[in-house]
């Protein structure tokens, strides 16, 4: 199977890099300092939405600005910890792309995708935060965004996910889904092109865009 693109817009957490168990340390030691029972905590969906949507769901709406900004505090100095390593594949695959092809869509804030993404060694051209939209995932606001940004039609877009709510976000925006199988089962992951991770695609840059591949 190729897929034929004039943009490809990734997801961060989850599609380029790992940032699992920094989440969890992070998410866990906030919710005690909330007072948040785990069983509460449960219910919610973490992956792949705003900090701001999920402590939204969790506590009463004059707490929230303040109990964002601790989650980030805490989420920001656990990088140098070893919060987050590159996913396989990752380094290869963007290498392999111009600049002005690619961008990162991330339902974090800019603050903490480029503490994160500095300390992996990806310096994007173009990155789309949570700070830059008013409706996260699985709205497709933030790939519609990434698409207007590089003046690419969404419809020549790939996007590449991890989470259900990135993938929606992307079919909702018009544009061709590859899931990666990192953080859920390929089962409940749909898309276009469901794959373990970035080591399985191979990308060729011809005159006309990319041409993603899955590799033999």
């Amino acid at each position: 199977m190729t897929i034929h693109a004039h943009a490809l817009l990734f997801d961060n957490d989850g599609t380029l890099v790992s940032s699992l168990d920094s989440v969890e340390r992070c998410w866990t030691r906030w919710a005690r300092e909330y007072g948040i029972t785990a069983e509460e905590f449960g219910r919610v969906e973490l992956h792949g939405r705003p900090a701001a949507e999920i402590v939204a769901d969790l506590l009463p709406a004059h707490l929230v600005p303040e109990a964002v900004a601790r989650v980030e505090q805490l989420e920001v100095e656990d990088v140098p910890d070893g919060g987050v390593h590159l996913l396989p594949g990752t380094r290869d695959f963007l290498d392999s792309l111009p600049a002005d092809r690619w961008a990162v869509v991330t339902s974090a804030t800019r603050r903490l995708a480029e503490a994160r993404l500095d300390a992996v060694g990806i310096l994007p051209k173009t990155l789309i935060a949570s700070d830059d939209i008013t409706r996260g995932k699985p709205d497709p606001e933030p790939y519609l965004l990434a698409a207007r940004q590089l003046g690419v039609d969404p419809a020549r877009c790939v996007v590449f996910e991890d989470a259900p709510a990135g993938l929606q976000a992307g079919r909702a925006a018009g544009m061709t889904t590859v899931a990666l199988a990192t953080t859920h089962r390929a089962e409940e992951l749909d898309a276009d092109l469901v794959v373990k991770d970035l080591s399985a695609l191979s990308a060729l840059v011809t005159d006309g865009g990319v041409e993603i591949s899955v590799r033999d």
